[in-house]
């Protein structure tokens, strides 16, 4: 199987988030052409079985059709994949091209013996965006799943936790009055106890690769002229969870600390974490793979079941001009997915 070639396919096809029908449409009939059987779409998401649901366990590997838009500073044709001194350039080439091709090529001979579980792969779309047209669509047809290996620039470490997001609007009421009188109860000082609590608060539960929840007031609206009391004062917090606290968790204990009203945007976005015991880990740490925690947010965030993050290239070449992944780490990259889900035991 050329995966580096269908990489470079991949790249001249722009595929932007809620824009991947034609690369979509393309790797469909790639898949079909060269016998991976089924292949099955909901939306411009794609997956394929290696067998069809039993009392077996479901381990799905995932990557991301989409990509961001190209950024300023690119100096080559983002769409003209190259092939130079071992690098292959272009749009996607890194994040996340270069671990679909190897998550393929893996699940391609993965599914060709006998394992001890169901395997699926798959490809969504949207992630960039954190869309729900991607994987939130994809897992209303997939089945049950018990484990994903959500693929990702990582340069093959384990990402064995990663960190969620919650946006969270909140509001303190006052009552206007005259600010040259002794009238009126200032939202702006009420707010300002809670912003000090979302200042210095700690959470118990600390992450040995996230470290603590943490959460910082990134925004602040009050007032309307310079002598009027303020009666309403909000201001935006930014959650980010470290894998120890749900998000629907945190939020409750947040409401129960703070005197302002507080929405949460949204509590879709969680955070991650495997214990190293996981077989998947306890495998990975066998061939001699890092684990460590992500500060990104991936399709990870939206599985509602236990995932590892793992995949070639580096998350600090995601988004850049002139993008590249090596050849290499493309091809090194589905020999380790390989090796980590071959004969595996979930237990």
């Amino acid at each position: 199987m050329d995966i580096i070639g269908l990489l470079e396919d991949l790249i001249r096809i722009p595929s932007f988030s809620r824009e991947e029908g034609p690369a979509c449409d393309f790797l469909q009939a790639w898949m079909a052409g060269h016998g991976f059987g089924a292949v099955r779409r909901t939306g411009n998401n794609l997956w394929v079985e290696s067998e069809p649901p039993s009392s077996k366990p479901t381990v799905m590997m995932n990557a991301h059709l989409d990509t961001v838009r190209p950024a300023s500073g690119y100096t080559r044709d983002p769409f003209t994949p190259s092939l130079e001194d071992g690098r292959i350039y272009g749009l996607g080439s890194n994040d996340d091209g270069g671990s679909l091709v190897a998550m393929l090529d893996a699940y391609s001979r993965l599914s060709a013996k006998s394992q001890p579980y169901r395997l699926v792969f798959s490809v969504t779309a949207e992630e960039e965006v954190s869309g729900t047209g991607g994987m939130d669509l994809l897992l209303k047809d997939t089945g049950d799943v018990d484990f994903g290996v959500i693929g990702e620039p990582t340069g093959m470490a384990m990402a064995v936790a990663e960190k969620g997001l919650m946006v969270l609007d909140c509001t303190a009421r006052g009552k206007s009055g005259h600010a040259a009188r002794d009238e009126g109860v200032n939202a702006i000082y009420k707010a300002l106890d809670d912003i000090r609590w979302f200042r210095t608060h700690r959470f118990e539960r600390v992450s040995d690769f996230l470290g603590p929840v943490k959460m910082s007031v990134t925004m602040v609206s009050a007032g309307t002229q310079h002598n009027v009391v303020p009666d309403s004062c909000s201001f935006v917090v930014d959650v980010r969870p470290n894998g120890l606290y749900t998000n629907p968790e945190l939020l409750a204990i947040i409401e129960g600390s703070v005197s302002c009203e507080v929405k949460a945007r949204s509590t879709r976005l969680g955070s991650s974490n495997l214990p190293l015991s996981h077989p998947v880990v306890a495998r990975g740490l066998s061939l001699g793979l890092e684990p460590f925690g992500s500060p990104t947010t991936s399709n990870q965030a939206v599985c509602p079941f236990p995932t590892l993050k793992i995949g070639p290239g580096q998350s600090s070449r995601s988004h850049s001009a002139d993008e590249f992944i090596l050849r290499d780490e493309v091809l090194a990259g589905a020999e380790t997915y390989f090796s980590l889900l071959d004969s595996l035991e979930l237990g």
